[in-house]
């Protein structure tokens, strides 16, 4: 029987293992990846940055969003992810994500979101797949490294477009592997995940297929692993403020994390942030961090609101240190 801990070949890369990070767009930066790497992802891939960010040069795209720790090349290959519908753009910028240090590309061909959408990319692209073949290839000859394409089964409930768009990817862009999403783009992440179109599409290509969407339990991770026949799984909610998911997944450990772990994994993170942002923009972005995290925790909508309330990092960390001494069960006894 396959494992997920089996290293596998990505364009002649080899990843250490079957688990990885998906693009969570505004989210998955160095420091995200890096965390993911440390509980066991064998690959992790950026956020989705723009193509035209890059080409032009744009100042805090290239420094904030290209940055790569020296750290997250230990645990496998490093992985940046572009959109547009440019290919000479697309070309550039390929070229430029490589000089920052990328070892494989993944272009976006799967965001619903409609400012993406809109411009002609992300899963617009599916139903343009004349553009969307133009696009990688561009990627490829610009990059010279292996190039990946996340997408989804189609734009609306029921449409398989993105089948036919990623054997066209393969057959005439020369793309290494396919991250697909069997939901629909109408559907976002509502609903079950086609895994029996996962299934046809492994079968067809012969690249790798990444299977997307739904990852949240092990048992039903490993099942659908089996299921499908795909080379790898991505997570991408799943894994929120529970990078524990990971380590599971590898074999690194059956329980889920104590109290104590989480409120320590969670300073890394505000730590790792004022290191990214500096303090003030720090404060502000990591307001959408601590949902995650107060869940696995099991606390309720007061501490919530605390952390949501805060201005600064010594206020989110008094809060925190307050939740350490005294947890929920405790105070609702009280």
């Amino acid at each position: 029987m396959r494992r997920l801990t089996d290293p596998w070949c990505l364009g002649g890369l080899t990843v250490p293992n079957r688990v990885v990070l998906a693009p969570l767009a505004g989210i998955g930066n160095w420091f995200v990846r890096l965390q993911a790497k440390r509980y066991g992802a064998g690959l992790a891939v950026s956020e989705m940055v723009s193509s035209f960010g890059v080409h032009h040069a744009n100042e805090k795209t290239c420094r904030e969003l290209l940055r790569i720790d020296p750290e997250e090349r230990r645990g496998g290959p490093v992985a940046m992810q572009l959109f547009g519908q440019d290919p000479a753009v697309m070309r550039s910028a390929a070229a430029a994500v490589v000089a920052a240090g990328a070892d494989i590309i993944d272009l976006n061909m799967g965001c619903p979101v409609p400012k993406v959408c809109k411009t002609g990319a992300g899963a617009a692209l599916i139903s343009d797949p004349d553009v969307a073949v133009a696009v990688a290839r561009a990627a490829v000859e610009g990059g010279g490294v292996p190039v990946t394409v996340k997408l989804r089964s189609g734009l609306r409930d029921g449409q398989t477009d993105g089948v036919r768009v990623a054997q066209r990817l393969v057959d005439e862009a020369g793309v290494a592997g396919i991250a697909f999403h069997p939901r629909s783009a109408q559907v976002h992440h509502r609903g079950a995940p086609d895994l029996d179109l996962a299934t046809e599409l492994v079968q067809t290509l012969p690249v790798p297929v990444i299977l997307s969407g739904g990852m949240r339990e092990p048992a039903w991770i490993a099942a659908a692993f089996q299921r499908t026949g795909c080379a790898a799984v991505m997570l991408a909610r799943g894994a929120l403020g529970n990078p524990w998911l990971f380590a599971q997944l590898v074999g690194r450990r059956d329980a889920p994390p104590t109290r104590g772990e989480v409120l320590d994994e969670l300073d890394w993170v505000l730590d790792r942030a004022v290191e990214h942002l500096g303090a003030d923009r720090a404060a502000r972005y990591l307001r959408k961090f601590y949902p995650w995290y107060l869940d696995v925790l099991g606390e309720g909508k007061p501490a919530q609101a605390a952390l949501q309330a805060t201005v600064s990092i010594a206020a989110a960390q008094t809060i925190l240190d307050g939740l350490r001494a005294e947890p929920a069960e405790v105070r609702a006894a009280a």
